[in-house]
C-alpha cells in the first residue's frame, strides 16, 4: 500500500508541480507527517524530490524529472485498456492519438502488466451504440470538441423539428449517451443542451469565454437526466391476464415496464391476475399491447381501451376492404357455375 502512495506522490508532483505538505496530505488523505516520512523514503530511493519550508515553501521534484508508468498496479493497466473506446475517439479526432497513447503506456509498463493490459483490448469490446441502431452523423463533432477545449465561442445553425436557427453558445463539454452525442453549452440565460446531429454548422468566433468556476459537467448531466426522467409524461395501463400467461406476457413487454410502475401481479375476483404497467410513450405503449393479442386484455385507462379499438378498427379498414357490388346482369348461381361455355 505505502508503494502505491509512493507512486502516487511522484505522479502528483509531476502533474501539479510544487504543493504544500498540508496539500499533499489532503490530496493522499494521509497525515502531513506521514508525507514528510514518504519524502524521505523517495529521496533516500534516488528520487529528486526536496522540500522547503518557511512561507513560499514546499514539495516539488528538481525540474525536467520524469517518471515511467512503472508504479501502474494490475488492475488500473487492466482497467486504462478497457476504458478507451476507438470509436468515440475517432469521432472527435482522437483515433490516432489515443492509438499513440496507448502504444506508449505499453511500452512503459513492466512486461507482465504489459501482457495483462494487451489481452484486455483482445478479450473485452465496448460497444456503446444501441441495438438496431444505426449511426447519426455528427459531421461537426470534432469542431465543437475543438471549441470546448479552447473554451472559444461559437454560432451554431441549430435544427429543431423542419426548422433551422442560428445560436450563439459557449460549448462546455460533450457527452456520449446511449450511441448518441450531446453538447452542453451556456447561452445568454442559462445552460441548455443540444443533440450534435442536429447541429448544421459550427462558426467559431474570435472571443474566448471563461468556464464556470463550479461547473462539473458530469454532475450536471446526472442532474439533467434525473430531471428529465422525472418530468416526462408516463403512460399507465393495468392489464388482465391469465396466470399460466404470465410468464408470455412479461417476455413480450419486458421486466423494466413492470419495474416502473413498482407493478407485481394480483389475483382479482374472477381468478385472472391484473398487472401494472407504465410506458414511456404512449406508440411504445399501443405496440406492445397489440403484441400481446389475445393474451391480455387492457382493464384501465378507459382512454387507452378506445384507443386500441381505434387502432384496430383502422387495422381492419386498412387489410379489409369494401366487398365490391356484383354486376346486375349476372346473379350469385351465375358466378358460382362459372363462365359461360362457348358453343
Amino acid at each position: 500500500m505505502r508503494a502505491g502512495r509512493l507512486v502516487s506522490l511522484m505522479l502528483l508532483l509531476q502533474t501539479r508541480g510544487r504543493l504544500t505538505g498540508e496539500q499533499v496530505a489532503a490530496e493522499l488523505e494521509v497525515s502531513v507527517r506521514t508525507v514528510y516520512r514518504d519524502i524521505d523514503a523517495l529521496s533516500e530511493a534516488g528520487v529528486p524530490i526536496y522540500a522547503e519550508r518557511g512561507p513560499g515553501g514546499g514539495i516539488q521534484l528538481v525540474d525536467g524529472y520524469r517518471t515511467r508508468l512503472t508504479g501502474l498496479t494490475t488492475q488500473e493497466a487492466e482497467a486504462l485498456f478497457l476504458s478507451g473506446l476507438p470509436g468515440p475517439a475517432a469521432e472527435l479526432g482522437l483515433g490516432t492519438v489515443v492509438a499513440a497513447a496507448r502504444l506508449k503506456v505499453l511500452a512503459a509498463l513492466p512486461p507482465e502488466l504489459r501482457n495483462r493490459a494487451s489481452r484486455i483490448s483482445q478479450r473485452f469490446h465496448l460497444d456503446a451504440p444501441g441495438w438496431f441502431q444505426s449511426p447519426e452523423s455528427v459531421a461537426h463533432l470534432e469542431a465543437l470538441g475543438a471549441a470546448v477545449w479552447e473554451s472559444r465561442a461559437i454560432d451554431i445553425d441549430y435544427r429543431r423539428d423542419e426548422v433551422v436557427a442560428r445560436r450563439r453558445v459557449e460549448p462546455l463539454g460533450l457527452v456520449l449517451k446511449g450511441g448518441i452525442w450531446y453538447l452542453v453549452a451556456r447561452t445568454e440565460s442559462n445552460l441548455r443542451t443540444y443533440r450534435v446531429s442536429r447541429v448544421q454548422a459550427v462558426h467559431p468566433l474570435e472571443q474566448h469565454f471563461e468556464r464556470p468556476a463550479d461547473f462539473d459537467l458530469a454532475a450536471f448531466w446526472t442532474a439533467s437526466i434525473s430531471s428529465y426522467e422525472r418530468g416526462r409524461p408516463r403512460y399507465r395501463v393495468t392489464i388482465g391476464l391469465a396466470a399460466p400467461d404470465l410468464d408470455r406476457v412479461l417476455d413480450t413487454v419486458g421486466n423494466f415496464v413492470v419495474e416502473a410502475a413498482a407493478g407485481r401481479p394480483i389475483a382479482d375476483v374472477e381468478g385472472r391476475l391484473r398487472l401494472d404497467l407504465e410506458f414511456d410513450w404512449l406508440d411504445t405503449a399501443l405496440g406492445l399491447l397489440f403484441e400481446l393479442g389475445s393474451l391480455a386484455d387492457v382493464v384501465e385507462p378507459a382512454s387507452m381501451r378506445t384507443r386500441m379499438v381505434e387502432a384496430a378498427r383502422s387495422v381492419l379498414a386498412r387489410y379489409d376492404p369494401p366487398v365490391q357490388e356484383l354486376d346486375d346482369e349476372r346473379s350469385p348461381s351465375a358466378l358460382e357455375a362459372g363462365p359461360p361455355r362457348l358453343a
